[in-house]
């Protein structure tokens, strides 16, 4: 009896994990090419262990959107460590350090964009436009028709996609967009994190005391390590929690631009979802539209350290 109770729980976990995976799209081949092209041009992206350090520490437990009350597994930050002198050295990330104060944190709030607020967002699409790896997401998105040639045209086009303040919650002003979304992170009504998925705003609100980070978020047989560039993650910012957060790790602004810029204009549905192969690390890339603009965009990991293929290999 004790025999086929384990041949029938066993059966269940194998199914269990079969449909789990039949549930998920079909690794795009293409967009993984293009991404790894993109990766092997990331020479800003920052090396674990050289320019950072991180401690994943414990797993984060399940905790319902809203709730105050969560159990801590990390009693240290999550960066330990970060050259903020190659950091401050690095155009895009120099000039992306300086458009992340420029957003009101709560949304519902009218956003008034300055004259000099202007000229950064202006000033840090140059600097990322310089770079070899938007340079090869423009040749891209121009051989598919969805961008024109005329470097111009296409920084009106990230200036729109990324920029353009829309509404995120009725009855006020422009109060969001893109940009503030992804890399800077915002509150609704003062108890949910939404957006936040920048490893450089991470860092510096962690550093600030804004910010304590609760743990990893993995399956139990897929862990992080402190060289993962993908980690999905809990943590609290101004005492609101997020309890499944998700972010690239040390890879720079124009690379995660460029990814999710050529995901928007590849596809016209409101909410998308890639899986894709880049590095080491398979991963669903979600991006969802709001109007001609970006809404969000984020990655969430689900395998690292080339397990997706040694998993196949079995």
């Amino acid at each position: 009896m004790a025999a086929r109770f384990c041949r029938f729980l066993l059966l269940a976990v194998f199914l269990g994990e079969l449909n789990a995976s039949s549930n998920r799209p079909a690794v795009n081949q293409e967009l993984s090419n293009i991404f790894n092209e993109l990766w092997g041009l990331d020479v800003n992206r920052m090396n674990p262990g050289i320019d950072y350090t991180i401690a994943v520490q414990g797993r984060a437990g399940f905790v319902s959107q809203g709730s105050l009350v969560v159990q801590d597994h990390a009693s240290l930050p999550l960066f330990s460590n970060v050259n903020e002198a190659k950091l401050g050295n690095m155009t895009t990330f120099s000039r992306l350090m300086k458009l992340l104060d420029n957003y009101e944190r709560s949304t519902g709030i009218t956003e008034r964009v300055t004259t000099e607020e202007q000229t950064e967002i202006s000033l840090f699409l140059d600097a990322v436009l310089e770079t070899q790896v938007m340079k090869r997401a423009h040749q891209y998105l121009v051989s598919k028709g969805k961008s024109r040639s005329d470097l111009r045209l296409f920084k009106s086009q990230l200036s729109l996609i990324w920029f353009h303040l829309y509404h995120r919650q009725r009855n006020t002003g422009p109060d969001s967009c893109g940009f503030e979304h992804v890399f800077v992170g915002e509150t609704r009504s003062g108890t949910e994190i939404i957006g936040f998925h920048n490893w450089v705003q991470f860092y510096l609100q962690e550093k600030n005391s804004q910010l304590d980070y609760k743990g990893y978020k993995a399956r139990e047989h897929d862990l992080p390590d402190q060289d993962d560039h993908v980690l999905n993650l809990q943590f609290s910012w101004h005492g609101v929690l997020k309890p499944v957060g998700s972010a690239f790790i040390g890879t720079s602004p124009e690379f995660e631009m460029a990814i999710f810029t050529i995901i928007f204009l590849m596809n016209t549905e409101r909410s998308t979802t890639v899986l894709v192969n880049i590095d080491q690390c398979q991963l669903e890339l979600v991006v969802v539209r709001q109007g001609r603009c970006l809404g969000t965009a984020y990655p969430k990991l689900l395998s690292s350290n080339s397990r997706h293929v040694r998993g196949h290999a079995r």
